[in-house]
C-alpha cells in the first residue's frame, strides 16, 4: 500500500507537470485552431533559461523568476515573426511549420549549450522530505504538485471571473461576433499564446531539478501532452487538469505495476518483456477508448 501510494503521488506529479503545458497548448488548439507542434520547444528553452540563470546566480527561485518570462517573450516573438502567417492554412502547413520549428531549437540548444545535459539542484530548504499520508516524500515533489494546483485554480479564475477570461471563451466559439464587437481578436490569440509559452516555461523550471535539461527533451512529453488534450477534451482547461492527472496517472502506476502483475500469469522471461512495453502503451489504449466512447473527449468545452 505504502508503494501504491507513492506511486500515486508521483503519477500527481507528471500529471501537475503535464497540466502546465496542457493548459497552454489547449487554449491555443482550441482558441486560435492552431496545431503547435513547438510547444514541447518552448518547454526545453524555459528548462534551458532556467538551468542557465541557475547557474549563473546559484539561485533556484531567482532563475525561475528570470526563466518564466524569458519563456513568455520567446513565445510572442515566435508567435509574431514565426506562426501568424501560419494561421489562415491548413492544418498540415502548421504542423510542418512547427515541426521545423521543433529542429530549429534542438539545433540551437546544441549551438547554444552544447550536446550534455545540464542540472539543476532543488533549493536547499526542498532538498529533503515532507511526511505526507504517513509516508516520507521528497519535498520538491510536494512543490510541484502544490505549484501545479494553484496554477488550476489561478486559470480557473481568469478563464471564468475575469473580462479577459470572457473574452478568451467566446473567441473560441465566436471570432467574428468578438472581433465585431470591437475586440483586437490578433491580440487576444498572442495573449494565449504567450500564456501559454509561460506555461510552458514554467513547467520546464519544475522539471529542471529531477530531469536532465538536454536538446530534444521537449519531444516525449509533448507527445503525452497531446494524449492529454485529446483525452481531456480540446480546448477545455478543465479537460486538460483531469486529463493531465488521469495521464499521469494511469501512466505511473502501469509502469510500477503491470510488470509485477504479469509475473503472476506469464512465464517471468516473458513478462520482463512484455510488461514495460504494455505499460507504456496503456495511455494510448485508454486514449483510443475514450475516443471510441466520447470522441468530444472526457470534459469537453461547455458552451453557453
Amino acid at each position: 500500500m505504502s508503494l501504491f501510494i507513492t506511486q500515486a503521488l508521483n503519477g500527481l506529479t507528471l500529471g501537475v507537470l503535464l497540466f502546465l503545458l496542457a493548459a497552454g497548448l489547449t487554449l491555443v488548439l482550441g482558441i486560435m485552431n492552431f496545431v503547435n507542434l513547438a510547444h514541447g520547444s518552448l518547454y526545453m528553452m524555459g528548462a534551458y533559461f532556467a538551468a542557465s540563470a541557475y547557474e549563473s546566480t546559484g539561485s533556484f527561485w531567482l532563475a525561475g523568476l528570470i526563466a518564466v518570462p524569458a519563456t513568455l517573450v520567446l513565445g510572442i516573438v515566435i508567435e509574431r515573426l514565426a506562426l501568424m502567417p501560419l494561421y489562415s492554412r491548413d492544418h498540415l502547413d502548421q504542423v510542418l511549420g512547427t515541426f521545423g520549428l521543433i529542429l530549429f531549437f534542438n539545433e540551437l540548444a546544441r549551438i547554444i549549450w552544447g550536446p550534455t545535459a545540464l542540472y539543476m539542484n532543488a533549493p536547499d530548504a526542498l532538498s529533503g522530505t515532507i511526511n505526507l499520508l504517513g509516508l516520507d516524500y521528497p519535498s520538491y515533489r510536494f512543490l510541484i504538485i502544490v505549484v501545479g494546483l494553484l496554477v488550476a485554480a489561478g486559470l480557473y479564475l481568469l478563464i471564468h471571473r475575469t473580462r479577459v477570461g470572457m473574452l478568451i471563451r467566446a473567441g473560441a466559439t465566436h471570432p467574428d461576433i468578438v472581433a465585431a464587437l470591437g475586440v483586437n481578436v490578433r491580440r487576444l490569440n498572442t495573449l494565449v499564446f504567450g500564456l501559454g509559452a509561460g506555461l510552458a516555461g514554467l513547467a520546464g523550471v519544475m522539471a529542471g531539478p529531477i530531469l536532465s535539461v538536454q536538446p530534444g527533451m521537449g519531444e516525449p512529453i509533448l507527445i503525452l501532452t497531446l494524449v492529454v488534450i485529446v483525452t481531456g477534451g480540446i480546448g477545455s482547461i478543465r479537460g486538460a487538469f483531469y486529463g493531465a492527472l488521469i495521464v499521469g496517472t494511469v501512466d505511473t502506476i502501469g509502469r510500477a505495476f503491470l510488470p509485477t502483475i504479469l509475473r503472476e500469469f506469464l512465464e517471468r522471461s516473458l513478462a520482463q518483456a512484455a510488461g514495460p512495453a504494455i505499460a507504456s502503451m496503456l495511455i494510448y489504449v485508454l486514449m483510443a477508448v475514450v475516443l471510441a466512447i466520447r470522441p468530444q473527449g472526457l470534459f469537453p468545452v461547455r458552451h453557453a
